[in-house]
């Protein structure tokens, strides 16, 4: 019995030992089974986490949503510890909407390793302290600096916080404001040389800005403190600003800056605006978007890279003579004496911000060359906007050595316009972890981008950047549809003396010339120009007769809008095309 019962027992254990081994080995087979699955996946580039960032990126490439709806974010900087740190901006140049609370500046950093940052603290100004916010942000030598108005700042990091405590202090004041171009992005050397950009007033520094046929002034007095590089010393304090400290001139608006391994210094420069708006006797409709080339240059002390006199044709890849200073579309001139890009791309996609991949998490390849966000422009219209993406540029020996790749799109969604766009790219900075952070200044977000492997140098999947001769593409009438009612037979409202035809005329008019640009394709407004879809009128009574005396005259000087308008909108109207137009636009005002 003691026998039949003691065998019984063993049994049972053996039995149990068995089961247990069963248990244990199916779960490291289902382990084992799951890290093959990941490991495939990421061989083949599929091992993302849950991406809602709906970007387009080369295979092996993940983004994630690091942080959202911090405010305008501009450029950034990550620090050793990987920090995130956010410069935000407010004013016109977003229509002066509703401005975010708390300081402009956002340290951001993730402390539970999740890839999206749980910790959002903000400081410095603030909009109650007479602060508007910035773009330009660095580190260097322990302490942040940032823009702020017309000063660039600094404050000295406290240890165990990664907010600073103490006040901000004054490096350089007095930087120029207003204008076309109002911010003051920068960059700081290994020596502590603070490079600044002090971007131009105007497009191209006519008599009348942006006005049909105004000369160039000649010499062009704006370079004196605008249009260049001005350099000071970021160990020093209470520097004012000087004509005397340019570093270097001819650049209209240089916002992205990074440095090669060879320490060459970079600037991106967004090209002049309205060659066909402003000078038709040269330009053909669809130059206005094919021309010119937005550029990355090779930034050297005392250089001259052309603005205002010279602009760069992507056509014939040379500098060429601009219309205010008697070119037309094929002379030289003086351009020869001026340097021209390192790199060039597709006109009017506006690159902001700029950085050199420095770790090596990337494939080797993405340290031979610059990532460049391109926030994209309005100056295409009405033919498809371009940019709005994040490129990467191979370079070699200073250079550009190969054509651009777009490295990640999507950004702005179904519709690519300075109004409708979902997100706009602005700033560029890489972490110390390996990750390249993308700002994004329309709703605030920033974009976290890794490699989880996929081809081994990191070329499947990369699309092409288009030729820089590509054409400007179909008119964007069908895409672009006016708001319901503004055919002959849908009951659209009609001024007083004129017809539905005038309005439906109007109606094609304005989407066939720049005034989507300025106004959106419904008349929405956007950061450039006002509404044109309410009864709230800046210039005029309101009336047919009023509107149409302020498209024939233009406007000068915008009360609330950073760019003027020109007569006409910069088209060739007719005096009854004047009339078509003003109907359109007091019809959709009185919806």
């Amino acid at each position: 019995m003691l026998a039949s019962r003691a065998y019984k027992i063993v049994m049972a254990v053996v039995v149990g030992v068995m089961v247990a081994a069963i248990v244990v080995t199916s779960a490291e087979n289902r382990s084992k089974a799951a890290t093959d699955v990941t490991a495939a996946a990421a061989q083949d580039g599929q091992g993302c986490p849950a991406n809602n960032t709906d970007l387009k990126l080369p295979t092996g490439f993940c983004a994630t949503i690091f942080a959202e709806g911090i405010g305008h974010a501009r450029h950034l900087v990550v620090s050793a510890d990987n920090v995130v740190y956010v410069n935000t901006w407010s004013g016109r140049y977003f229509g002066n909407d509703k401005i975010h609370e708390g300081g402009f500046l956002v340290a951001l950093q993730d402390k539970t390793g999740t890839g999206k940052a749980d910790v959002n603290e903000r400081f410095g100004e603030t909009e109650q302290t007479g602060g508007a916010g910035g773009t330009g942000i660095y580190l260097y030598n322990g302490a942040l600096y940032a823009e702020i108005n017309d000063r660039i700042v600094k404050y000295a990091m406290t240890s165990g916080s990664i907010v600073p405590k103490g006040s901000e202090v004054t490096v350089v004041s007095g930087l120029p404001l207003g204008g076309d171009h109002p911010m003051h992005p920068f960059i700081i050397t290994s020596v502590g040389s603070l490079l600044v950009d002090v971007a131009s007033a105007t497009n191209s520094c006519q008599a009348k800005n942006r006005t049909l046929k105004s000369p160039g002034d000649n010499p062009c007095k704006e370079l004196e403190t605008r249009g260049g590089i001005w350099r000071y010393d970021a160990n020093k304090t209470d520097q004012k600003f000087s004509p005397s400290d340019r570093y270097a001139t001819g650049i209209r608006n240089g916002e992205g800056f990074a440095i090669d391994a060879n320490g060459q210094l970079f600037v991106t420069q967004h090209g002049r605006d309205q060659l066909h708006t402003n000078w038709p006797e040269f330009y053909q409709a669809d130059q206005e978007a094919t021309l010119p080339a937005e550029e990355v240059l090779a930034l050297n002390k005392s250089g001259d890279y052309g603005w205002p006199e010279c602009y760069y044709d992507n056509f014939v890849q040379k500098l060429v003579l601009a219309p205010e200073y008697g070119g037309d579309g094929k002379k030289i001139g003086v351009c020869a004496e001026k340097t021209g890009p390192a790199a060039a791309f597709p006109a009017h996609w506006a690159p902001n911000g700029m950085t050199r991949y420095d770790q090596d998490k990337f494939p080797a390849r993405y340290r031979e060359g610059l990532f460049i966000a391109f926030h994209g422009s309005w100056n295409r219209a009405p033919y498809p906007q371009g940019g709005y993406n994040v490129v990467f540029q191979p370079m070699s020996s200073g250079k550009a050595s190969a054509q651009c790749e777009i490295f990640a799109d999507g950004f702005a969604g179904a519709v690519k316009s300075p109004e409708k766009a979902a997100h706009r790219p602005d700033g560029l900075a890489v972490g110390p972890d390996g990750a390249l952070y993308i700002s994004d200044d329309t709703k605030g977000r920033v974009y976290r981008v890794t490699w989880n492997g996929g081809s081994a140098d990191g070329t499947a999947g990369v699309t092409a950047c288009p030729s820089l001769t590509a054409p400007a593409g179909e008119l964007e009438k069908a895409s672009a549809k006016p708001p319901e009612g503004t055919n002959p037979d849908a009951g659209a409202p009609v001024p007083k003396g004129a017809t539905s035809a005038m309005v439906a005329a109007g109606d094609k008019l304005y989407h066939a010339n720049a005034c989507v640009g300025c106004h959106g394709d419904s008349g929405q407004g956007t950061t450039i120009g006002p509404p044109l879809n309410t009864k709230e009128w800046m210039w005029s009574d309101g009336s047919w007769s009023g509107i149409a005396k302020t498209v024939t005259e233009g406007v000068e000087q915008p009360k609330k809008y950073r760019s003027p308008m020109p007569a006409m909108g910069g088209a060739q109207l007719t005096p009854q095309q004047v009339k078509e137009v003003a109907a359109y636009v007091w019809s959709i005002g009185h919806r």
